[in-house]
């Protein structure tokens, strides 16, 4: 996130004017719709800011943008962003609809945990798609991590994640990172293969982390489709994708008011290492500049 985001832009001109007017506001609520807030956490925001700035009897666009960064930094460290990784071995389903960039963001989480010099396995358990498998294969070996492919194509995904945890706890590794279907090909409900390799899953260890990939790019649309998982499978945090360059911070805060489920991990780029932590402190500062 070291490049200047299009919000921070498009406030440029609300907070380089001499004076607090109509103006501000008008150019603050457009900023904040075009940044994909949304019409409700918009209103909520200004309202919030007229208040303060009524209060505080300010005129000073320099305390309206504080007054906006404390806020919406607020807002955004109300939920928990901690990836909860201390089971050994702590195991992470990776669950979103296909498209959204879950086998790379698997490749990418996967690096970043190795970075912290932790070792990790991941299981191909989207056994559908043959390519699924082969590009995790692919990002695997970029990462250094090692990897528990399907033994024919179509197999039981629960037997693989099965497989993948017993590999885990047999030679000690710390971290394990399930893929997941994101549409089945046959009749078996998704959410029922979801749940199935949960439970085999349970009966080794705990599940540490349900992590749901959504595409920032697709806004109220990429939520909307992925609400399934969000009722179904134990969402325990959220991986934002494809947030470099856009205009879509505000989605950022949305999805975790509308949802209730943090954001532990953000991806700002195409690169193996452009995967990090969610600091609601530093990306507030991205954000608004």
């Amino acid at each position: 996130m070291a490049n200047p985001w299009s919000l921070s832009g498009a406030l440029r001109g609300v907070f380089s004017r001499k004076t607090i007017d109509d103006t501000t506001w008008d150019d603050l609520e457009t900023s904040l719709i075009g940044a994909d807030f949304g019409p409700d956490v918009t209103e909520q925001i200004t309202e919030h800011l007229r208040e303060q700035v009524a209060r505080y009897n300010t005129t000073d666009p320099a305390d309206l943008r504080r007054m906006l960064r404390e806020n919406l930094e607020e807002r955004l460290s109300k939920l928990d962003s901690t990836l909860k990784l201390s089971n050994r071995p702590a195991v992470v389903l990776v669950v979103g609809v296909n498209g959204v960039g879950k086998t790379t963001t698997i490749g990418k989480f996967a690096k970043f945990l190795r970075n912290f010099d932790r070792t990790v396995v991941v299981g191909a358990a989207d056994t559908f798609r043959a390519a699924a498998v082969e590009q995790l294969g692919t990002w695997a070996e970029r990462a250094g991590v090692q990897i528990v492919k399907p033994q024919q194509q179509g197999q039981d995904p629960a037997s693989v994640a099965f497989q993948t945890v017993e590999k885990a706890m047999r030679e000690s590794i710390e971290i394990v990172i399930i893929d997941t279907a994101g549409r089945l090909q046959t009749k078996a409900g998704l959410m029922d293969e979801l749940g199935k390799i949960k439970r085999v899953v349970e009966k080794q260890t705990e599940i540490a982390e349900v992590l749901l990939v959504l595409d920032a790019t697709t806004g109220q649309n990429g939520l909307a489709q992925a609400e399934a998982f969000i009722q179904h499978a134990g969402v325990t945090g959220l991986v934002l994708t494809k947030l470099d360059g856009s205009a879509r911070g505000g989605f950022v805060l949305a999805v975790q008011e509308q949802t209730g489920i943090p954001i532990k991990l953000v991806g700002q780029g195409e690169g193996i290492n452009d995967l990090t932590g969610f600091t609601p402190h530093v990306f507030v500062q991205n954000l608004i500049g």
